[in-house]
């Protein structure tokens, strides 16, 4: 066994390699850049070394540093993790060349599988079927155009050297074409220094299936069958499983038998996965399912094999590299239950899933599931790297039973103050179809409407802020809570503030869900994925719907203007009664929280006005007079 190992990568992967080499007793070295010095995996290693600023540029994806690193530390092997530098050939050579184990594939397979044209016709030689389509070296536009004509579209167009959804355009039809190419090329060079492309016939509701395979240096290979990463967005990959919806014995050996395949054509030694696009329209066939490309390292989601085949996907790496054979064999291999892998990132789906950066105040998962995970609560995801916060893994007897369990701890997680992904991955897990097992690449698409909240509390939101308002003991909400009050009558609800806008909540007497909080001087209710801040209104907010003491009179829901008792420039008495705003049949009045004059008024009698709409400011004489 390799007797220490520099890990050449950060965050969530650098730890999960940490883990088992501590488990196996193998020493750790971390290499970190300058602001990655207090992350986790720093610490958790046996020694560290800083190789730069935070650009990846110059840190991470510099071999130079890297290989000067392990020569410190006295490093035997180097594991590359994924993404940086994983799959490049001359890195692995260089490690090689210093006299390192490299703990991953063979620089030649690197690069045999690295050009997606030359990975097709590899396999088109060993006879492995692959997506109709041109992988020629003839580049020029209009012979291009012409292909796509010839293949049929709608077509894909892919950059040859290109991965993670960069450089690839779907395109429609034909009038489209020579501009999609244009900017899938320039996109190509930029993020590949290479903008050949290749084009093939696009599959209508696409599934993405993918094989986990194993060779090592006796010229053994195994495959740890299927994985299936349909549920994507823009190509990018969001919840993942293993074993695929709706595969039988029969398909699956074809497509895992064509993975081996595959994999033997190039002499593969290492973990790597052989991934296929399948036309699924008609139930995942055999016939219907072809070779895409292969990733020739450890992928993000190889968890969920792990938790099905009960193994250690690092410990096989660990133990290939030190030119063990492979610890199974084929006929020993065995499938137990169905796991699903989410991938919880720092974005926010209500706009658009841009993503958010800043401190972890909290950061809380559920007891009984696998987390992996590179940050910590107290830490902070910054702007520089990959947002993804956490991998959540869960196992069940049946895919039902995993998809709930996925559902229920993407639903009481509890991060902030950065926006999670996580209440639309507990949608996506939880919906109907999903379940059912219909999915392919375009059901994020599809169903965006349904699965990303609504950037607005629900009614459950609204009862359980206020429940948690009521003092201990008390019994009547309408004396124990400030509320809001019409000119004529008391009204019998409690105004609650949840994030800065004013709701007035008629309690059913319903247990309250969700879980309360206070973090950092901040009371937040935790529900469905979702985080909010909630506490009793100021006395101008409550007074005339606002925020702010600032005299901004704004709309505490939307609604109807019923009548506007008050013109601009007039003088007005704090509680006089400024506008009457009805909504769901039932009147507001919202009177002025301070004397002073109406400085603007915006409000008109039978407008609609929606909810946080300013409708009028107060000015204070003090002031005017200033």
């Amino acid at each position: 066994m390799i007797e220490s190992l520099l890990i050449a990568n950060r965050g969530e992967i650098a730890r999960r390699i940490i883990r088992t080499a501590r488990r196996l007793g193998v020493r750790t070295i971390a290499v970190h850049s300058d602001v990655d010095a207090n992350m986790p995996f720093v610490r958790e290693a046996d020694e560290a070394v800083c190789i730069g600023p935070a650009a990846a540029r110059e840190s991470y994806l510099v071999p130079e540093k890297i290989l000067a690193a392990a020569k410190q530390t006295g490093a035997a092997a180097i594991h590359p993790g994924y993404g940086f530098l994983s799959e490049n050939a001359e890195f692995a050579e260089a490690v090689q060349a210093a006299g390192l184990v490299w703990v991953g594939a063979p620089p030649a397979a690197i690069r045999a599988m690295g050009l997606k044209d030359a990975a097709k016709a590899l396999m088109i030689a060993a006879g492995v079927p692959v997506t109709p389509g041109y992988m020629g070296e003839d580049q020029d536009a209009d012979h291009l155009h012409a292909q796509a004509r010839e293949i049929g579209y709608p077509v894909l167009i892919k950059a040859v050297a290109g991965g993670g959804g960069k450089g690839m355009r779907r395109v429609d039809g034909d009038a489209a074409f020579i501009d999609a190419l244009a900017s899938c090329q320039r996109e190509a060079a930029a993020a590949f220094g290479n903008d050949q492309v290749l084009i093939e016939k696009y599959v209508l509701g696409p599934r993405h299936i993918e094989v986990q395979i194993f060779g090592d240096s006796q010229g053994n290979v195994v495959h740890l069958f299927e994985r299936d990463c349909s549920l994507q967005r823009r190509h990018q990959k969001v919840i993942e499983e293993a074993p695929a919806p709706g595969m039988d014995l029969a398909t699956r050996a074809a497509i895992c038998d064509a993975a081996v395949k595959a994999a033997k054509a190039v002499d593969y030694v290492g973990a790597g996965t052989i991934e296929f696009i399948a036309d699924a329209s008609e139930g995942l066939r055999a016939d219907r399912i072809w070779f895409m490309e292969m990733n020739t390292r450890l992928q993000v989601e190889h968890p969920v094999t792990e938790t099905i085949t009960g193994l250690d996907l690092v410990e096989w790496q660990l133990r290939v590299a030190s030119g063990e054979p492979l610890p199974l064999r084929q006929d020993q291999l065995t499938i137990e239950g169905w796991a699903m892998e989410a991938r919880l990132y720092a974005e926010n789906p209500v706009t658009g899933f841009l993503p958010s950066t800043g401190p972890l105040d909290r950061l809380r998962f559920p007891s009984g599931v696998r987390i992996d995970s590179g940050v910590e609560e107290g830490g902070e995801v910054t702007p520089h790297y990959d947002p993804m916060i956490a991998k959540l893994i869960v196992h069940g007897p049946t895919r039902e039973a995993a998809a709930a369990k996925l559902a229920a701890v993407c639903n009481t997680l509890q991060v902030w103050p950065v926006k999670t992904n996580a209440a639309f991955l507990a949608r996506a897990a939880a919906d109907p179809a999903f379940v059912a097992g219909d999915i392919d690449t375009g059901f994020i698409e599809r169903h965006l409407e349904r699965l990303v909240p609504g950037g607005h509390p629900s009614n459950e939101v609204l009862q359980g802020a206020a429940a948690a308002l009521l003092p201990a003991g008390s019994s009547d909400p309408w004396t124990a809570l400030p509320g809001f009050r019409s000119a004529s009558e008391p009204d019998r609800r409690v105004a609650v503030d949840i994030a800065g806008h004013v709701h007035l909540v008629a309690l059913t007497g319903a247990p309250a869900s969700g879980v309360v909080e206070s973090v950092k001087g901040e009371t937040l209710l935790f529900l469905s994925g979702e985080v909010w801040p909630f506490g009793l209104p100021v006395a101008d907010h409550v007074a005339g719907g606002s925020g702010q003491s600032d005299g901004a009179i704004l709309a505490p829901m939307p609604g109807r203007i019923v009548s506007v008792d008050v013109t601009a420039g007039e003088a007005v008495v704090a509680g006089q009664r400024l506008l009457v705003l009805e909504a769901m049949k039932m009147e507001q009045a919202l009177l002025a929280p301070f004397d002073g004059t109406v400085a603007e008024l915006s409000a008109v009698a039978g407008g609609q006005v929606a909810e946080g709409t300013v409708l009028a400011r107060i000015e204070k004489e003090a002031e005017k007079a200033s």
